[in-house]
């Protein structure tokens, strides 16, 4: 007997269809096997593919696994935006707790606008270590970068547990568009550094409107240019948090416990994408990090299996 699954392509960090960040969706992927998500997260060939699950304890109201095109990942973001979005198109939420390899987030869908806007709760990152001067010194060269270039109020430093990202300040938006990646010698260099990822920010935009633009290559993971990265932006946040960088510019709701900012990326591969990040703040310890944005449905159709 054939299964039959609901298949969507979606763009999230947008609310228009052809920009951001692609992302598969499978409803209803329970009689799936591991194998049979890999080859339709293959043959979808985004960089990521959801696949929704039931709940298998009453501690979450979904189940998730993603998968690249090559392996299956503990979490992401963008994804996760993407697979909240058809949910509510397709009136099946609220599924506020989730549960996927990484553990839990909790995800919150803004009612009554559309595309709906969406925010995805997590614990705060570990914190930020040094990326140490030989390998940085491989991975500027491999970017086209020179040490002028830098900003120099933000050292290197590698973020996150999972999937770690070394993050690299530049002095101004300008130099992400003049970035010139070897990909092979960032490939190799990854697992030198120990971050499958390398996102480059500016906090002196070329683009309006927002307060950091950035881009982000991931060779290893065999993404080149990974268009909008939620989680990367969320690391992002809790380190410009720990070095006092988020100013004036960034706002401040809540009565200063929370802080919010908004970053570009994705405009240099012709998708451009926004993400907000909220830190939640109190007694000057992050407590809590949110990845906010939009997302819209492309198209949808079936698969048998």
């Amino acid at each position: 007997m054939s299964n039959s699954v609901r298949v969507f392509q979606v763009d999230a960090f947008t609310s228009r269809r052809f920009t951001g960040n692609p992302a598969g969706v499978v409803l209803d992927a329970d009689a799936l096997s591991s194998e049979d998500m890999q080859a339709l997260a293959r043959e979808l060939n985004n960089g990521d593919t959801a696949f929704l699950l039931r709940p298998d304890a009453d501690d979450h109201d979904l189940r998730v696994r993603f998968f690249t095109p090559r392996r299956e990942a503990a979490f992401v973001g963008h994804a996760t935006l993407a697979a909240h979005a058809v949910l509510q198109s397709q009136q099946l939420g609220p599924r506020r707790r989730q549960k996927q390899q990484s553990g839990m987030v909790e995800v919150d869908a803004l009612g009554g606008v559309w595309p709906p806007r969406i925010a995805i709760h997590q614990a705060p990152p570990p914190p930020v270590r040094d990326a140490g001067p030989r390998p940085l010194g491989a991975v500027l060269e491999a970017l086209s970068l020179t040490h002028a270039q830098l900003d120099p109020h933000c050292p290197p430093a590698l973020a996150g547990a999972i999937s770690p990202r070394l993050l690299i300040g530049v002095a101004h938006g300008s130099v992400l568009a003049g970035l010139r990646p070897d990909w092979a010698r960032l490939a190799a260099l990854s697992e030198e550094v120990g971050a499958p990822g390398f996102f480059l920010f500016s906090r002196q935009p070329a683009v309006a409107d927002v307060y950091t633009e950035a881009r982000m290559f991931c060779p290893a993971l065999g993404i080149p240019e990974d268009p909008v990265s939620g989680n990367a932006h969320a690391l992002l946040g809790a380190y410009l948090l720990h070095h006092g960088l988020l100013g004036a510019a960034a706002a401040r709701s809540g009565g200063g416990d929370t802080i919010e900012f908004t970053g570009a990326q994705g405009h240099h591969l012709g998708r451009p994408g926004r993400v907000t990040i909220a830190l939640n703040v109190r007694r000057q310890a992050l407590e809590s990090v949110s990845i906010i944005g939009e997302a819209v449905i492309v198209f949808g159709t079936s698969v048998e299996f």
